[in-house]
């Protein structure tokens, strides 16, 4: 009759205490980046969602983006800065419009449209401070400058007609204005659409219009506040890189003319 052998039993890993130390710290490490992380991913925002408003952006735009970015239904947003308390100006009666500061902005796994809009409005208005403007008519200035500006070159020069055509109580008569009104974005105004019945409509109403019309950059603020000096009343681009400005009526005819003859050359481009 033969005997079973023993059962071998082979000695398992020794740990020392500084490695049983290690390990319960890497544990713990690894239960932190779980904890922190996993919602993240499970909503869909990784650690790195951004948000970025480019200069010029209107309201309804960064709205959009916004939902899009907290993975919002579309309009939860709009509707957030209808009821958010956002550190406005009195004149601006709730409206953001201007304040939405353009910039990269991160957006965190707890983040709401309510607080998101109330970064911007801060981060306008330390920008806003740090230049020293105090007057919502300066915003409602720069964000005109922002979109009929070519280059930033330009904006000083833009600002300063708009300042010299409201002193001479001359309807300022641009057409982002009136794009802004009709919720669009073209070079072309036709003779219907500067008879729009819009507040907006500058063709039709002397002086700004109610609000800003979208989201001016640094450099659009700073050219509003302090705007070169020049007698200039009129300008067009031309072509990019070529605004034309000048005080003389007659000579922004021919620029104008110069304009449209180049858009018929081109098809309607610029």
């Amino acid at each position: 009759m033969s005997e079973v052998p023993p059962t071998v039993r082979r000695p398992g890993p020794r740990f020392s205490r500084t490695g049983r130390l290690l390990l319960v710290a890497v544990l713990a490490v690894l239960v932190i980046v779980a904890v922190l992380v996993v919602p993240r991913l499970l909503r869909g925002i990784g650690p790195e969602q951004q948000l970025t408003v480019p200069e010029g952006q209107r309201a309804g735009q960064v709205y959009a983006a916004a939902d899009k970015a907290l993975h919002l239904p579309s309009g939860s947003t709009e509707k957030a800065a209808r009821s958010a308390r956002l550190p406005l100006p009195a004149e601006a009666k709730g409206n953001p419009e201007g304040y939405l500061f353009p910039a990269t902005y991160p957006v965190a796994s707890d983040a709401t449209p309510a607080s998101l809009l109330s970064y911007m409005v801060k981060t306008a208005n330390q920008r806003l401070a740090a230049d020293r403007i105090t007057s919502y008519r300066t915003v409602v200035i720069a964000s005109i400058v922002q979109a009929e500006a070519d280059r930033p070159a330009d904006m000083g020069k833009v600002a300063r007609v708009i300042t010299n055509r409201i002193a001479r109580h001359m309807p300022l008569q641009m057409d982002s204005t009136i794009n802004y009104a009709l919720g669009r974005s073209t070079l072309h105004t036709s003779h219907d659409d500067t008879k729009t019945n819009s507040p907006y409509n500058t063709y039709k109403y002397e002086g700004l219009p109610p609000t800003p019309i979208d989201n001016p950059g640094a450099e659009a603020l700073k050219a509003a506040g302090a705007p070169p000096e020049g007698d200039w009343l009129y300008f067009v681009t031309v072509k990019p890189g070529d605004t034309r400005f000048t005080a003389d009526y007659q000579e922004h005819l021919r620029n104008v003319q110069e304009f449209n003859d180049r858009q018929k050359g081109t098809g309607g481009g610029a």
